[in-house]
């Protein structure tokens, strides 16, 4: 399993966070699951309020990423699901997110939880997706990521 020896993260004092979360709309089982994942992460936090933004799909969310990042979030998640089909739309997808998530990570000093699954097949995605037959809740680990990080860059002027 991918989430075997994942830290067990300590977050506190981030309730008063301004977080985003972007989600792409493409595979509604999935997404819901991640969704829901994000949710329960922020409402463990403390996070009442959050900023939730629904785009087309994971192409998008590095530029969604960007404006809200540009507008003063503390933390920014995207989620997103590509599925490889039988072209190499997956590849490129799959790069153009990652890089353009990162970027704005880099550029911008915001943090952007990773919550973009990349899988082989429908039931890889299912699996991570944080269902109640899920083996892993990507949504909630991409919010306590990007989270944990905001609150660690806090103390450094």
């Amino acid at each position: 399993m991918s989430g075997h020896g994942a830290p067990e993260l300590t977050i506190e004092n981030c309730g008063d966070l301004r977080v985003a979360v972007i989600a792409a709309q493409w595979h509604d089982q999935v997404m819901n699951g991640l969704l829901d994942g994000a949710h329960r992460a922020l409402k463990e936090l403390g996070i009442e309020e959050p900023t939730v933004l629904r785009v087309p799909g994971t192409f998008e969310l590095p530029v969604a990423a960007k404006r809200l990042a540009d507008r003063g979030y503390d933390a920014v998640v995207a989620l997103g699901v590509v599925i490889r089909g039988g072209t190499p739309h997956f590849d490129y997808v799959c790069e153009a997110a990652t890089l353009g998530l990162t970027q704005v990570a880099v550029d911008t000093g915001v943090p952007v939880g990773f919550g973009v699954l990349t899988c082989d097949n429908e039931q890889q995605a299912l699996d991570r997706a944080g269902l109640p037959d899920s083996a892993e809740d990507k949504g909630h680990e991409a919010v306590t990521a990007a989270v944990a990080t905001a609150v660690a860059l806090r103390g450094i002027a």
